[in-house]
Formats: C-alpha cells, structure tokens, sequence
C-alpha cells in the first residue's frame, strides 16, 4: 500500500520527514499526543526523534531551570516558555533554535531549523546572546526503526513543512489548527474514529 504525503509525494519516493511537521490525527489513540505538532529532527531507518512544539509545562519556568543550573538570567528569561517536548527522557533538555547559533553539538536539522542539547546555549540564551529564534523543550517523542512508518500509514499522523510560527511562534493553543489549515483541512470536517476498509 502506497501513501502520500500531504506535499502529493509518495512516502516511497521520500520516506524520511527529517525538518517536517507531524500533526496528529484526530482518535490517535495516545492521549499524550492528542493535537501535538512535533518537529521531527532526525528520522531514518533506523527510527525517529522529534520535539513537540504546541505543549507548555506550567510547572517550570525557564528563570526556574537556570537558578537549578546555576545560571543567572536575563529579564527576558522570563518570557521564554518551557515546553513538553516528548514522553521519553522528561528530565533531557533541547532547543530548537534558527541556525544563527552554531557551536559544537548543535545539529543542523534543515536550512532552517538547528537543536542543541548542551548547557552552552541556555547559558548564551540567558545572557542574550542566543539565537534569534527559541523553543526550549523538555523530554522527546521518539520511534524505533519502522514505528513511525507504520503510525503514518496507519493515519495517525499527516506532514506539513516547518515554518517559523508553527515551530517557534508563542500561540501554542492553535497551532494545530494552524498545521491543518496549512495543508488545507478543517479538522472538524475530520473524524476521530479511524476508519477500516
């Protein structure tokens, strides 16, 4: 059985989403990725890794984590919120950041999106001198080799491309909404029963 993605491409033709969005699917049937956009930073055969970017912690601040690392912060610290970014590893901090921050560890996930996991950056952002665009995360989502093939085709999830709002933009509330609009569906056209032919 062949699929496509939302761009008409069969998923043959370009089996990885490495730099794209994953935009779940009504009834995904995980509670934990109900209306999640997960930026998807690596994928291969081998399994996939990706940051959701639509889910505030409320019970951390990022002024928080820097006193815990021993970092003083800067009053924008303030404003920078903590994201939910996967069940795996909750305690694990990334940030997905415009590539205009690059030092060693950072991962180039597409000519617009870079993520870093070392100290170094949250120190950069808490001195102001980080990249221009932030999305800090705590934990990932993450699959083993061939899982998320299968929840693709099993339609739990859609592809949209990243763009810098959907990514980085503060209005975590719509921001599944506006990943469905992207690629032209109005989820409640959509049903969260899945269907069996």
């Amino acid at each position: 059985m062949m699929s496509l993605n939302n761009q008409g491409m069969t998923l043959d033709d370009n089996p990885y989403l490495t730099g794209q969005l994953l935009v779940a699917m009504p009834g995904i049937g995980d509670e934990r990725f109900e209306k999640t956009v997960i930026c998807i930073c690596a994928h291969s055969e081998d399994g996939a890794m990706g940051l959701v970017v639509n889910r505030e912690i409320d019970t951390l601040t990022f002024p928080d984590m820097l006193q815990q690392l021993g970092i003083a912060p800067n009053p924008m610290a303030e404003f920078i919120q903590v994201h939910f970014g996967g069940p795996v590893e909750s305690g694990r901090g990334f940030v997905l950041h415009s590539p205009d921050y690059m030092h060693d560890g950072t991962l180039l996930v597409d000519g617009g999106i870079a993520l870093t996991a070392t100290v170094d950056i949250l120190r950069a952002i808490a001195d102001g001198a980080g990249p221009e665009h932030t999305m800090l995360a705590l934990g990932y989502a993450g699959w083993g080799a061939g899982q998320l093939d299968m929840e693709i085709k099993s339609n739990g999830w859609l592809s949209v491309p990243a763009d810098d709002e959907l990514v980085f933009g503060r209005d975590l509330e719509n921001k599944w909404e506006h990943a469905m609009a992207k690629i032209g569906i109005d989820p409640r056209m959509l049903s969260d029963e899945a269907g069996h032919a």
